[in-house]
């Protein structure tokens, strides 16, 4: 064995030999904590990164893709319900070319691609399902497309259409989309998705189009729009116009001093109205005009005539038999005329839809602080507020504007409960610091403390003789004075000892007389150095301590 090995054996084995029972246990602990820690950071760092290989494969593909993988001699993980397979970074595109290869994954056949398995057999129902299909399939795998969406499915109602009926009824369509983990869709995404739908199918209107998510919630509702039901849309209209309003008020009478409450009336039910009008302008020709004009003249030579009696019946007289004779020996002229005109007039035939959710009417209050408003023109304010509500008369809207004194007990102890937590923030972190200090502090003296005794056992140690066989050597007499060995002890020669000795941890066995006095002085340092190197080092710089204040 070379000598450096050697040594190191045998202060390994002088140091094992000085430790206690306890002592060797807990290193023994520690060496096989450390190599257990070695041997779980070696493998964790020699372990492969694994990244998708496919993702979002039905059982079957998953199946073939995992034989696939076990054909090839590849490690592989299965992740989120076996519908992920993970390998290894470097076997990624591998994998896949040869995937591809096999066919895999094997996914139906979905969108236009039904269409090129028809033959010029197929019936015209089979014709007209397939049909649907491919449209419900392309739309299914567009909106797939969209940020957040995992997966999606339409549905199509399309009726026939046939010659017999006089009205038809609406093409509708539902959609049922599954986000992603910890992803919602937005108002913006859900409208896209019912425009994109409604303009693939021919007369299908957004309102006939529902969205519904995995979670049950609808996100479009047919008739309503896509904004779901009446009660989110009125909760959509109320939040927007009551945050519209309440930035007038703070921007005009600060923060905190105005208060908005919005109650909007939301149309239910949706209808269709048809309005006709018709008005006139002065000073229009006519489009066409007919007038008639009878004359008529005549002689009284008429017979006689009576006064009408009771009952209708001519009751004959003087008076009646002069007004006949008048009459038959008077003139008679008659004229007549009658105007037919066709003016123009403009007619303006309206037909709306009124869909569900329209606003009927809503009502705002605002209550303005009275400490607030002082100097404040009230009219000016209520005018701000109706054009920012958007306040329709006609419709029957309301707007109550009102300046009052607000309650200030609940700032009173919301400050009150800031200041009490502020208090007490200050008080722990005053705490803090000065636990900080005084374990600075007690650390510090304990360290001076430690020090201090180190310092005092290396001076006493440097004053002790060494033992060789039982006989005192001291340092100085190891370097100044030759010694001479006779049998297992070793007598010095030279400067007289010093009065105190400890003991040799292992006490020489024999020690070959030697003629050179520093021979000697040098076996005897290398004996105690490989015996216990700490003791001598503390011996040896003793002796130069010793030597610089002499």
């Amino acid at each position: 064995m070379p000598p450096a090995l050697s040594n190191l054996a045998r202060r390994f084995s002088a140091i094992w030999g000085r430790f206690t029972i306890g002592q060797r246990t807990i290193a023994l602990i520690g060496i096989a904590v450390l190599v257990l820690g070695g041997i779980a950071l070696t493998s964790w760092l020699t372990r492969p990164t694994y990244s998708p290989l496919f993702s979002g494969l039905k059982d079957a593909d998953a199946s073939a893709v995992v034989d696939q993988v076990r054909k090839d001699g590849v490690p592989y993980q299965i992740a989120d319900g076996g519908s992920t397979v993970l390998v290894p970074d470097d076997k990624v595109y591998d994998e896949r070319l040869k995937a591809a290869a096999a066919g895999l994954p094997a996914a139906p056949a979905t969108g236009y691609s039904l269409l090129d398995k028809m033959g010029v057999t197929s019936s015209e129902f089979q014709q007209k399902v397939t049909y649907k299909r491919a449209i419900e399939g392309e739309l299914a795998a567009t909106i797939s497309h969209l940020d957040g969406v995992e997966t999606a499915s339409v549905q199509l109602a399309i009726p026939d259409q046939t010659v017999f009926t006089a009205q038809t009824a609406d093409p509708t369509a539902s959609v049922f989309i599954k986000t992603r983990p910890g992803q919602t869709v937005s108002t913006d995404q859900v409208q896209a998705i019912v425009h994109l739908t409604s303009a693939s199918v021919e007369k299908l209107t957004p309102k006939n189009v529902s969205v519904v998510d995995s979670t049950g919630a609808v996100l479009s509702a047919v008739g309503t729009g896509t904004t779901g039901t009446v009660g989110a849309q009125a909760s959509d209209y109320q939040k927007q116009t009551q945050a519209s309003v309440q930035a007038v008020l703070d921007r005009v009478v600060g923060p905190g001093n105005a208060t908005v409450a919005v109650t909007p009336e939301i149309e239910t039910q949706s209808a269709d109205r048809t309005t006709e009008s018709f008005t006139t302008t002065k000073g229009t020709e006519p489009l066409s005009e007919t007038t008639t004009t009878e004359a008529y003249k005549g002689t009284g030579n008429g017979g006689s005539t009576g006064v009408l009696g009771p009952d209708n019946i001519a009751v004959p007289g003087n008076t009646a038999s002069g007004g006949a004779s008048a009459a038959a020996n008077g003139n008679g002229n008659y004229t007549s005329s009658s105007t037919t005109r066709n003016n123009a007039v403009d007619k303006v035939t309206e037909q709306r839809s009124l869909p569900a959710g329209s606003l009927k009417r809503q009502s705002v209050s605002v209550a303005v602080n009275q400490s607030a408003a002082g100097g404040l023109n009230v009219a000016s304010l209520n005018q701000l507020v109706s054009a920012a509500a958007g306040i329709n008369a006609q419709r029957g809207d309301t707007l109550s504007l009102q300046v009052v004194p607000f309650s200030t007990s609940a700032a009173q102890q919301a400050d009150a409960a800031l200041k009490a937590a502020q208090a007490e923030a200050d008080a722990r972190a005053n705490q803090q610091m000065w636990t900080n200090i005084f374990l600075g502090v007690g650390g510090l003296f304990l360290l001076l403390i430690i020090v201090g005794i180190l310092w005092l056992r290396s001076r006493r140690t440097a004053r002790q003789p060494l033992e060789l066989g039982g006989s005192p050597l001291t340092l100085q007499e190891m370097v100044d004075g030759p010694v001479a060995v006779e049998g297992p002890a070793v007598e010095a020669i030279g400067p007289a000892p010093m009065t105190s000795a400890i003991p040799l941890a292992a006490p020489l066995e024999a020690i070959t007389p030697i003629d050179s006095d520093v021979e000697l002085r040098r076996s005897q340092v290398d004996a105690l150095g490989g015996a216990d190197p700490k003791v001598a080092a503390d011996y040896l710089r003793g002796m130069m301590d010793d030597r610089a204040r002499v």
